[in-house]
C-alpha cells in the first residue's frame, strides 16, 4: 500500500518511488508530452531531475508530487511545487507544474491535482502566493491554470531560452491565498 501526503477524488499525492523511474523516463521521452518544452529527456536527466526533486522534498518538505490513479494505483505523473531556477521579475516564487501521461489527458485530472495541490500549498504549507508558467503556444496547461482559479498577470521571455525560440513567450499566472 502506497503511503499518500495528500489525495484529491481520483488522485493520490506522494514522495517518489524507485519505481517511477523507468515510466516517468519514457514520458520525459515522449515527443507529445514534451511538446512544449525544449528537448525530450534522457533517462540520465530524468534521473538528475528526481534527484533534484527528492532533494527539494528534503530540504522544504514538499516539491513535485509523484501522482498515482487512486483507482488503480498507477503512477501518471506529477502535479506539485518547485522553484524557478531562473531570475525574472516575479522570481523567487513558488511555481506550481504537472506532467500527466497522455494517456491520462482529457479526463479532467491535471486540473483536479492542480486544484487540490493549490488548497494544500496554502492550507498545510503556509504558502502566500503560487504561480504557474508555461509557453504561450500552451493552450492546454494555461487553460488548467484558469480552471484551478489562477489569474493571468502578464507575458514574459522565459530567459533560459534563447532570443527567437518559439517557445519563449510565457504566460505567468498566479493566485493567492485566500482569506479564510
Amino acid at each position: 500500500m502506497k503511503e499518500y501526503i495528500f489525495t484529491s477524488a481520483r488522485l493520490g499525492f506522494r514522495r517518489w518511488l524507485p519505481e517511477d523511474e523507468a515510466p516517468f523516463a519514457a514520458m520525459n521521452a515522449n515527443e507529445a508530452v514534451m511538446e512544449f518544452f525544449p528537448n525530450t529527456l534522457t533517462p540520465a536527466d530524468t534521473r538528475a531531475l528526481i534527484d533534484r526533486i527528492e532533494q527539494r522534498f528534503s530540504e522544504q518538505g514538499y516539491g513535485l508530487y509523484a501522482v498515482d490513479l487512486l483507482e488503480t494505483g498507477a503512477f501518471i505523473g506529477f502535479i506539485g511545487f518547485s522553484h524557478p531556477r531562473f531570475e525574472a521579475s516575479f522570481t523567487p516564487c513558488v511555481e506550481i507544474g504537472w506532467r500527466l501521461r497522455p494517456e491520462v489527458w482529457n479526463a479532467g485530472l491535471a486540473t483536479e491535482g492542480a486544484k487540490r495541490c493549490l488548497q494544500y500549498g496554502f492550507e498545510q504549507l503556509g504558502l502566500e502566493e503560487i504561480v504557474s508558467f508555461t509557453a504561450v503556444l500552451n493552450q492546454r496547461s494555461e487553460r488548467i491554470m484558469q480552471k484551478a482559479g489562477m489569474t493571468f498577470v502578464t507575458i514574459f521571455d522565459h530567459p533560459s531560452l534563447p532570443v527567437g525560440h518559439p517557445l519563449m513567450p510565457h504566460v505567468l499566472y498566479k493566485k493567492h491565498k485566500p482569506n479564510l
